[in-house]
């Protein structure tokens, strides 16, 4: 060490001079905001050079230390630090299942509540008795289109009873158990319901096809039926009441056999939804059902009609007074069959017109007694003149008639 130091002395003691003097003049000179640097104090506030020189030396290094402290504090708590992360992930993650399974069933709450309530305001607007009940399954076949509600013969239920929404009929009761009961819609192939175009009031019979397409059979093809016309119940099958809704005109189709060239089907798109059924109407009674404000009105229409109907009974009573008092077409004296209001004898017919006072030639029968345009009788009548002597002409019909409008003749010679 001694031999590095005797032998490089010069020069260390060189560069401690340079460090001294380059140290001195740091700490003089101050580096200003804009950037330059000066000697003089009374210049603006300033950084020392020295200090800014010690701040460029030490705050890379202390910048590296903070990063790799704040690095190193990361990776123990995310990924060495992970003791309970998989406990709490499982927590979260039921509780979000949770919630899930809540918001599911809250929505279908008030998806269901909706629909009750709009069965419910049809109910309670209809006038026929029905019972309310819930699709609990179906047949599980394609061919069948058939659902179990959950109303059966505890509740009234009856097969061959209508099954209606409040958007159009659905089918009808087919088997009936004490709790449940089968629904045979109208799409399927057996079964059947009158119906009734609205427009061109064409009746037919509604049935299900092969694919469960409602349609209308068997009827004579017509010009006027066009797709969009609304289908309603007709009333004749005697289990869907009158005038119900079943659906709108889809598309005509011609009747395949060749026997029945001029028949059609009507295929129908039924204004229930057939595919998705949660809530149904039984009808179970076919009586009108009046709210109590509309039974009032009939109370008090029934008791307004006593007054008035004895009134009409009043007025009757008095008209028939009144017709005894006035004089009568019965006259006492004649026997019942000649009475004028029992004679139902012809009147007199005359035979023979009467003869006119003063003929002329426009006169019926004139012709046979003279000739237009001449003042002697004819051959005929002469003839009857001269065979009957002393015969006098009657003064009030005149043997030859004559026309004052036509001139005379003179006789010749």
């Amino acid at each position: 060490m001694e031999s590095f130091f005797i032998r490089y002395r010069n020069v260390l003691v060189l560069l401690t001079l340079l460090v001294v003097q380059i140290v001195g003049l740091a700490v003089q000179v101050r580096r200003t905001s804009a950037g330059s640097n000066s000697l003089d104090l009374q210049d603006g506030a300033g950084v020392r050079l020295i200090r800014l020189w010690a701040n460029a030396v030490v705050s890379p290094p202390e910048k590296l230390i903070h990063q790799a402290k704040l690095g190193a504090a990361t990776f123990w708590n995310q990924y060495i630090d992970l003791r309970h992360t998989q406990q709490d992930n499982q927590e979260l993650q039921k509780t979000i299942d949770r919630l899930r399974l809540e918001q599911a069933s809250l929505l279908e709450d008030a998806k269901q509540g909706q629909r009750l309530q709009a069965l419910l305001n049809f109910q309670e607007k209809y006038i026929y008795k029905t019972v309310a009940a819930q699709a609990i399954g179906s047949s599980g076949s394609d061919q069948s289109r058939v659902f179990t509600i959950d109303k059966g013969s505890n509740y009234g239920l009856k097969p061959d009873m209508a099954v209606i929404t409040p958007d159009g009929i659905i089918g009808k009761v087919r088997e009936v158990f004490p709790s449940t009961a089968q629904v045979l819609e109208i799409n399927d192939q057996s079964s059947g319901a009158g119906v009734i175009l609205e427009t061109t009031r064409i009746r037919g019979i509604l049935r299900g096809n092969a694919i469960g397409q409602p349609q209308i059979v068997g009827i004579l093809a017509d010009q006027r039926i066009q797709p969009g016309e609304k289908v309603l119940t007709a009333g004749g099958d005697l289990i869907f009441p009158r005038g119900l809704p079943v659906g709108v005109v889809e598309k005509i189709v011609r009747d395949p056999e060749p026997d029945r060239d001029g028949f059609i089907d009507v295929v129908i798109k039924p204004a229930a939804h057939l595919d998705r059924l949660d809530e149904v109407l039984v009808i179970t009674a076919t009586e009108a059902r009046f709210s109590e404000q509309q039974q009032q009105d009939l109370a008090t229409s029934e008791a307004l009609k006593g007054p008035e109907a004895a009134a009409i009974e009043e007025q009757k009573k008095a008209s028939a007074i009144m017709a005894e008092r006035l004089p009568g077409l019965i006259d006492p004296n004649l026997p019942p069959d000649q009475q004028p209001l029992l004679d139902s004898s012809n009147p007199s017919i005359v035979t023979r017109p009467p003869q006119a006072v003063h003929p002329d030639r426009f006169t019926p029968g004139g012709a046979n007694q003279a000739a237009p345009g001449s003042g002697s009788p004819t051959a005929p009548d002469a003839d009857k003149k001269a065979a009957t002597p002393g015969a006098t002409a009657n003064p009030a019909t005149p043997a030859t008639p004559q026309n004052p409008a036509t001139p005379r003749r003179k006789p010749q010679p």
